[in-house]
């Protein structure tokens, strides 16, 4: 429970003498939603093993998700679902949020300050962020720090608010700390951001949990550089979903970033 707190930043059972716990309302709060999902879900896998259900689903995900949960949503989903067919679209939040709006996509899972504004959002992890550089060369030392970062400016976002979140996570990191700074390599994918790290060329910031390449390293907390904060995921669903095909779909993320919690 406490780790559940921790992950909520909330405290959510009262403890009292003797040993005696009971739940505060954020708590019952917690408990009503959670008795809702697995009715949810029940309700859901029985509709499916009633009927068969066939069709077709489109599913957005950030590409810092497409590694290591991805194919397990769809390794659970062709177990409950074999005669669906998951359409799966690995771009930028940015570009995922946009093909929401445009109701090309009928799940998506993004990075959180990048979804539609006043769309609903549930969110499904979070995740530490992390400054990455090469295991072979210091370039996380030298000073100025020698950047790899997205794009100045997206373009899937409105002009006046167009700048990459990931790029303007670092440098606000770096001016706060007063850590002087100078970008020498710019990408519109993060893999694309990594190869200048992989070659020594500089430093990147990217989410601790994913697989990093060879020839990558997290930096270490002691070597100087500024605190990153963590990064949520949000899971959205378009305005006019394929149902049931939808919430299925949606269950199944439910359970794998449920188990990856507690890995």
């Amino acid at each position: 429970m406490q780790r559940l707190e921790g992950v909520l930043g909330q405290v959510v059972i009262v403890r009292g003498k003797g040993g005696s716990v009971e739940l505060n309302h954020q708590g019952q709060y917690l408990l009503q939603r959670a008795v809702e999902l697995l009715a949810l879900n029940d309700d859901i896998m029985r509709s499916m093993q009633a009927t068969p259900v066939h069709g077709t689903v489109r599913l957005g995900i950030a590409e810092q998700l497409s590694a290591k949960q991805l194919p397990q949503i769809l390794d659970r989903f062709a177990h409950v679902t074999p005669a669906v067919e998951v359409e799966v679209e690995i771009s930028p939040s940015c570009s995922l949020a946009l093909k929401l709006k445009n109701g090309e996509l009928d799940l998506v899972l993004l990075t959180e300050g990048l979804e539609p504004r006043l769309w609903p959002a549930v969110e499904i992890w979070r995740c530490p962020t992390r400054w990455i550089t090469s295991d072979s060369h210091n370039q996380n030392l030298k000073d100025p720090l020698l950047l790899s970062t997205s794009l100045s400016n997206c373009p899937f976002l409105p002009v006046e608010n167009s700048e990459c979140k990931w790029r303007a996570l670092a440098i606000r990191v770096l001016s706060q700390s007063g850590r002087k700074y100078r970008i020498v390599s710019t990408s519109s994918t993060t893999r694309g951001q990594l190869a200048a790290v992989q070659v020594g060329l500089a430093v990147t910031c990217a989410l601790a949990e994913e697989p990093l390449l060879d020839g990558l390293r997290s930096v270490r907390p002691d070597e100087g550089l500024p605190d990153l904060p963590d990064n949520r995921f949000l899971m959205l669903k378009g305005r006019t979903p394929r149902q049931p095909l939808t919430d299925m779909l949606a269950a199944q993320v439910h359970e794998v970033f449920g188990l990856a919690g507690e890995v």
